[in-house]
């Protein structure tokens, strides 16, 4: 009964104690942040520019599809040949800078506050995530006399009140030709982004359009 009174009573002084809370904090915190430090890195090996879900910038220069894997049980860009955007071969620093100033133009514009990129900003007007896949920009090419896709989809930003896309008009945004190339840039590098199928029944919702 004694001894049991006496381990009972030095416990209770080891819970009493504040160095032994502070010991126990100091290992929790180092042990979480050695964890967060791990998962941070793997984090920026999957999602900077040539890592397991984005593409290298020079993505651009490529075909892009978007296309069921059965393995993973929803649609994932595949990339193919050969395809310049507007015809002209790009080197990672020339891809990096279009693709950067694309950006800053949609920054620029607040696109956000309308549209949505990987489902951040508002629910005005439609994500823009896959922007690029959307087959109707090949029925656009006929409307704006252009012979390409990103043609079109230039000619639309440059004067989006001439080619009216939905009950919703875009305003226009006084985007130059060369703005516009850009966020097309921007555009076609986002829809190479592998997104674990985000938006969700991208291929279903808009073969139903």
């Amino acid at each position: 009964m004694a001894t049991g009174a006496a381990t009972t009573g030095q416990k209770d002084m080891v819970f009493d104690d504040p160095a032994f809370w502070r010991a126990g904090a100091i290992s929790t915190i180092t042990v979480m942040s050695i964890v967060l430090i791990m998962l941070t890195i793997d984090s920026l090996a999957a999602i900077s520019p040539g890592g397991a879900h984005v593409q290298p910038y020079t993505v651009i220069n490529r075909h892009i599809d978007y296309k069921f894997d059965s393995n993973r049980g929803f649609e994932v860009p595949v990339i193919g040949a050969a395809e310049p955007l507007f015809g002209k071969p790009l080197d990672e620093a020339a891809a990096a800078m279009l693709i950067d100033r694309g950006k800053m133009v949609i920054q620029s514009r607040a696109c956000i506050d309308c549209h949505t990129f990987f489902g951040n900003g508002a629910y005005y007007a439609p994500d823009l995530t896959k922007a690029w896949l959307d087959p109707d920009w090949e029925g656009w090419q006929a409307v704006t006399g252009a012979d390409t896709r990103e043609g079109a989809m230039v000619k639309f930003l440059m004067d989006p009140e001439q080619y009216r896309t939905w009950t919703r008009t875009m305003p226009n945004l006084g985007i130059t030709e060369a703005e516009a190339q850009a966020v097309v840039a921007y555009l076609k590098w986002m829809a190479a982004v592998d997104t674990n199928g985000f938006p969700p029944n991208f291929n279903q919702i808009e073969k139903q359009r």
